[in-house]
C-alpha cells in the first residue's frame, strides 16, 4: 500500500469517531415512562417471560439478530499472529460487512487466549448473549478443535468463517466451473496447495458435493501429503494422504482437472497449467498475488477457466458471497447450527444465481459487464443484490428440513419481501458504479483544479484507476498546494493541467463559444472574456468538443451560474424540455433519492412529471428499481389547493408517459416511506414498501428537506446529480467533500461510458447569458 493510502485509512478510522462501530438504541427514549419501560421496572416484565419460556428471548430482546465476531489474532489476513488488540480493525470491519450485507448486529470480540480449552469455555459462556457466533481469524489446526467442540455443545450456530466461507464460494466456483466445462465432479482429479484452514475446508466440501477423496491431491510447503509422512502432518491433513510414491506438485499436476489455490504467490507455473486436462479450472486465490496471474494462465491455456481473490480480475472468489446471508437465514429461523445440508443449500443457491438470467437491476448497476453464465463469469458480483434473496430462504429451508430450526417460517414469499429492505439499506450502492468507472476509465475535466479538495479527489480517482483527471487551474498553483499538502501527484503524468490563458485552444474555443451564443447578445470580446475568466465554460467546451469526455464543477461560486454556463454549451438532451438536479442521501434507515433540489423553484404538473422520468432513470442506473412518491401537504385528495392540484396532475401524468413505474401521489412523507400508513388511510396504492424516489413540489421544500435529513439522519450525500443536460456533466456544492468529488467522478465516468454523441437541442427558453459576477 502507498504512504498516501495509508494515512487515508488511518484517518479513516480516527475522524470523526474512533473505530468503525457505534450502538444506537431501536426504542425512543424521550421521556420518564419510556425509560421505566426501558429499564426498571418495566424490563421485570421481559425478564420474567423469558424465565416463563427462554424462546421470548427470540422475542423482547436483540440476541436472534445478534452475532458475536470472535478472535484471538492469530492468523489475521495476510498479517499472521498480531494478537488480539491489533485485530480489532478488522472483526469491526466484519461486523460492519454483516451490517452492511445483511442488517445483522454484532459485537466483536477479541480474546487474549490461546489455550483452545480455555478458548472453547469462552465461546461457550458467550451463549446467554448471541444469536450465533463467528469465529474469525484463528489459526489452524486449533481452529479446527475450536470450531468442533463448540458446536458439539452450543445450541447455536457456530461458524469459523476462514474455512466453511471460503469452502462455500469455492464449491460454487468449482460447481459452475465444472458445468462449463461439461465435467462430473465424481470424475475430476483436483489438486490443492491449501494445507490450512481454508484449503481443509474447501476440500471437506468438494467431497460432499461428489468429488471422490482418492482424486485429491493436497501440497503444502513440504510437499505431497502422502501416507506415512511426518512433517507437519495433522488429523485434518491425514484424511487427504495418498499411498504414492509422488512427492511434489510437479509430479502431480499432469492430467488435474482442477487446481485449488490457497498458498502463495506463483506456486503455479505454465508448465503446470499446459500439462492439466483439458478446459481446466484454475483457482488462485492467493492474495494480494495469487499462484498465478490469470493472464499468465490464459496464456499458456486458453481453454483455461479461471478465478481468483482479486476484484480487479473476472470471477472473484469473495467470502461476502456467503457469510451475511447464510447467518441471515440462519438466525431467522432459529437454528441451532449451521449444517451440511445449510452449507450445500448456500453452494447451490450462489450456483444458481450464477446461471439464472441476468436481472434489469443488476444489468443497470454492472453496465459495460458481460454479466451471462460463462468462464468468465462463474460466480455473482459480490454486491449482487439478489444474494440475500436467494440464498437467506435456501439456508433457512434447509435449516427447517434437518430439523435445526427452532422458528420455522410459514410464508416465504413474505420472508423475501422482508429480505428485500436490505438491499436498499444496505449504503453499498456507490460499489457497483466504481466497478463500472473503473472498467472504462474516462476523461473528467474539474473546472476548480487548484481546489485542495479537488487535488485530494484526483489522488483517489488516479489510486482507484476510475478516470484521467484534467486540471484547470495555473501550474505552479496547483504543483505548491501539492507540495504543502505532501500530496503525492505527478502533473505530467497521471493528469492533465490546463492553463487557459496559456492553452493554445483558447482561441478556438472563444470563437466556438461566440457561435453558440452570439444571437444572445455576446459579442466576440465579450466571448473571449467568458472563456478567459469562466473555468466552468472552458470545461464544457473542452466536453462539447470532444477533448474531455466529462466535467465537474461548482466546489466555489453558485450553483445557478455554473447551470447556465453548461446548459449553454452542452445543450439539453433530445426529446428533454426540464433539467433538473437529484440528491441520493443514504441514511441509517435506507437509500433515498430527493428531487428537484436545486434547478426549478416552482415546476409545472409538466415538469414535474418529467423531472419524475429523468429521475427514475438515474435511479436505475445505481441497481435501483425507482419507487417514486409524489410529495404534498395533501394526502390523496384531502386539499384542493393550487399546490395540491399540480402535484395530482403531475401523478397522472407519469402514469399516462410511464404505465409500468411504480409511483402515486400526491401524499404526505410518512405515507410514502410507511406501507402500514399508507394502507391504512388508501388501501390499494399503487405503490407497494416505501418509497425510494421522493418528488417534492417545489425547490424549497427539497432542498429544506435533503439538507435537514442529511444532518439529522448522519446521511452521507451523493449529489447534486444533474439530470437532462446532454452531455456528461454535474455540479457540486461549495460544502462537497473529497469523499463526495470522488463519488461524483465515479458517476461521471459512467455517464460518459453511457453516452452516444447526439444533437445538441438547445435550452428552452432561451436565458440571456449571466453577467460576470466577481464574487463567483
Amino acid at each position: 500500500m502507498t504512504r498516501d493510502f495509508n494515512e487515508l485509512a488511518l484517518t479513516y478510522h480516527r475522524w470523526p469517531t474512533p473505530g468503525k462501530l457505534a450502538i444506537t438504541p431501536t426504542k425512543p427514549m424521550a421521556n420518564q415512562r419510556d425509560l421505566a419501560l426501558a429499564y426498571s421496572p418495566g424490563v421485570a416484565a421481559a425478564c420474567e417471560a423469558i424465565v416463563a419460556d427462554p424462546a421470548q428471548a427470540a422475542e423482547v430482546t436483540a440476541r436472534q439478530n445478534l452475532v458475536a465476531v470472535v478472535s484471538n489474532g492469530t492468523a489475521v489476513l495476510g498479517l499472521g499472529d498480531i494478537g488480539p488488540l491489533a485485530s480489532k480493525p478488522v472483526m469491526e470491519g466484519k461486523a460492519v460487512l454483516f451490517k452492511k450485507f445483511a442488517g445483522i448486529d454484532v459485537f466483536d470480540i477479541e480474546l487474549n487466549e490461546k489455550d483452545p480449552d480455555k478458548l472453547v469455555e469462552i465461546v461457550k459462556a458467550l451463549e446467554p448473549t448471541f444469536g450465533a457466533i463467528n469465529l474469525e481469524d484463528i489459526r489452524a489446526p486449533e481452529c479446527f478443535e475450536v470450531e468442533r467442540r463448540c458446536r458439539e455443545s452450543m445450541s447455536i450456530p457456530v461458524f469459523h468463517d476462514d474455512q466453511h466461507g471460503t469452502a462455500i464460494v469455492v464449491a460454487a466456483a468449482v460447481r459452475n466451473g465444472l458445468t462449463i466445462a461439461g465435467k462430473k465432479a465424481k470424475d475430476v482429479k483436483v489438486v490443492s496447495t491449501g494445507g490450512g484452514a481454508a484449503g481443509i475446508a474447501c476440500l471437506d466440501l468438494l467431497v460432499e458435493m461428489g468429488v471422490k477423496r482418492e482424486n485429491v491431491w493436497l501440497v503444502d510447503r513440504d510437499g505431497l501429503v502422502y501416507e506415512g509422512r511426518q512433517i507437519g502432518m495433522n488429523g485434518f491433513k491425514d484424511a487427504y494422504a495418498q499411498a504414492t510414491d509422488l512427492r511434489t506438485l510437479d509430479d502431480v499436476m499432469p492430467g488435474a482437472d482442477v487446481f485449488l489455490g490457497l498458498s502463495g504467490p506463483n506456486v503455479l507455473t505454465p508448465e503446470h497449467v499446459k500439462g492439466m486436462a483439458e478446459s481446466p479450472l484454475i483457482l488462485a486465490l492467493a492474495n494480494p498475488t495469487p499462484e498465478i496471474m490469470p493472464d499468465v494462465a490464459k496464456e499458456a491455456r486458453p481453454d483455461a477457466i479461471i478465478a481468483t481473490g482479486r476484484s480487479d480480475f473476472p470471477n472473484q472468489v469473495n467470502n461476502v458471497l456467503c457469510f451475511p446471508f447464510i447467518f441471515r437465514g440462519a438466525l431467522d429461523v432459529g437454528a441451532t447450527q449451521i449444517n451440511e445440508a445449510m452449507k450445500l443449500a448456500c453452494v447451490e443457491a450462489i450456483a444458481r444465481l450464477t446461471q439464472a438470467e441476468p436481472s434489469d437491476v443488476v444489468a443497470s448497476a454492472y453496465g459495460g459487464e458481460k454479466l451471462r453464465f460463462g468462464p468468465d463469469y462463474i460466480l455473482p458480483k459480490p454486491f449482487d443484490p439478489r444474494l440475500i434473496l436467494e440464498i437467506a430462504p435456501a439456508v433457512a429451508r434447509a435449516a427447517m428440513d434437518t430439523g435445526v430450526a427452532t422458528r420455522p417460517i410459514e410464508d416465504f414469499r413474505a420472508y423475501r419481501e422482508r429480505l428485500a429492505q436490505y438491499v436498499f439499506r444496505s449504503g453499498l450502492v456507490m460499489k457497483p458504479v466504481f466497478e463500472r468507472a473503473q472498467a472504462h476509465p474516462k476523461r473528467i475535466v474539474y473546472a476548480e483544479g487548484e481546489d485542495e479538495r479537488v487535488l485530494r479527489a484526483a489522488r483517489t480517482v488516479v489510486d482507484e484507476g476510475m478516470a484521467k483527471p484534467i486540471l484547470i487551474g495555473r501550474r505552479d498553483v496547483i504543483a505548491e498546494r501539492c507540495k504543502q499538502m505532501g500530496l503525492r501527484l505527478d502533473l505530467d503524468e497521471e493528469v492533465e493541467v490546463v492553463e487557459i490563458i496559456r492553452d493554445i485552444r483558447y482561441h478556438s474555443y472563444s470563437d466556438a463559444y461566440h457561435r453558440l451564443m452570439r444571437r444572445r447578445g455576446v459579442s466576440p470580446d465579450y466571448a473571449r472574456t467568458i472563456v478567459r475568466s469562466r473555468n466552468t465554460v472552458f470545461a464544457a467546451l473542452m466536453v462539447q468538443r470532444g477533448e474531455a469526455d466529462g466535467m465537474i464543477c461548482g466546489s466555489t461560486g453558485r450553483y445557478a451560474s455554473h447551470l447556465q454556463y453548461i446548459v449553454d454549451v452542452l445543450g439539453v438532451q433530445p426529446g428533454v424540455n426540464t433539467i433538473a438536479a437529484m440528491n441520493l442521501l443514504i441514511l441509517q434507515k435506507g437509500t433515498y433519492f430527493l428531487t428537484d433540489t436545486y434547478v426549478n423553484p416552482d415546476p409545472t404538473a409538466d415538469q414535474l412529471s418529467e423531472i419524475t422520468l429523468l429521475a427514475a432513470e438515474e435511479v436505475r442506473r445505481f441497481g435501483i428499481e425507482p419507487k417514486a412518491a409524489l410529495l404534498s401537504h395533501s394526502n390523496f385528495g384531502s386539499h384542493d389547493d393550487a399546490s395540491a392540484a399540480k402535484m395530482r396532475r403531475a401523478v397522472e401524468a407519469v402514469w399516462h408517459r410511464a404505465p409500468d413505474l411504480e409511483v402515486e401521489g400526491e401524499m404526505h412523507s410518512d405515507a410514502a416511506l410507511s406501507a402500514i400508513i399508507r394502507e391504512r388511510i388508501f388501501p390499494g396504492s399503487r405503490l407497494s414498501g416505501e418509497a425510494n424516489l421522493l418528488v417534492m413540489p417545489n425547490q424549497d421544500a427539497a432542498n429544506i428537506a435533503f439538507n435537514m435529513l442529511k444532518v439529522l439522519g448522519d446521511g452521507l450525500n451523493i449529489g447534486p446529480i444533474l439530470l437532462g443536460v446532454a452531455q456528461p456533466a454535474h455540479i457540486v456544492t461549495p460544502s462537497v467533500t473529497v469523499r463526495g468529488l470522488v463519488n461524483m467522478t465515479a458517476l461521471t465516468v459512467v455517464d460518459a461510458q453511457l453516452h452516444t454523441p447526439a444533437p445538441v437541442v438547445p435550452p428552452r427558453p432561451s436565458a440571456p447569458p449571466p453577467t460576470l459576477d466577481p464574487a463567483e
